[in-house]
């Protein structure tokens, strides 16, 4: 199985090879839970997200990736942050490529749907405010979700 496996502000990180566009997706539902996926590639807790495709716009490719990670469908309501942090590279195992971090986080609502899991998610929940902290996840996935419910204005990074 191929893994994702980030580092941040590592010596040892391997050179980037490219910088992808992408999105995650802070969707909350009515109660403030937000939706959670467990990484297939590597075990850890993130928002739903992914590379854009080319002839997609950002808010297409994040209903997109949230549909195919977690089988909820979502309405884009807003942004939380640009992350562009050239410390931050992810190794996809499955073909040697680094990217440099290039992510989008938006906000949105779920329209419809059930939690399913997908090839990229081994678990979808619905994850309320107060146990986050119990939820393993990479550093960079942290601060996107803490700079969300902090609600300051766009993050820029």
């Amino acid at each position: 199985m191929s893994q994702r496996i980030d580092y941040h502000n590592d010596p040892d990180a391997p050179a980037p090879s490219s910088l992808v566009p992408s999105v995650n997706v802070v969707v909350t539902n009515d109660a403030g839970e937000l939706l959670l996926i467990r990484r297939s590639g590597n075990d850890n807790w993130a928002l739903p997200g992914g590379a854009i495709d080319l002839g997609e716009s950002i808010p297409q490719a994040a209903i997109r990736e949230t549909f195919e990670e977690t089988g909820i469908t979502c309405e884009i309501t807003g942004l939380v942050g640009t992350y562009s942090d050239p410390r931050h590279v992810i190794l996809h195992t499955s073909n040697g490529e680094v990217r440099q971090e290039f992510s989008l986080v938006l906000t949105a609502r779920p329209i419809g749907g059930q939690p399913t899991p997908s090839t990229e998610s081994r678990e979808v929940r619905r994850v309320p405010r107060h146990e986050l902290d119990n939820y393993g996840m990479h550093r960079s996935m942290r601060l996107r979700i803490s700079h969300y419910l902090q609600g300051d204005s766009p993050h820029i990074g």
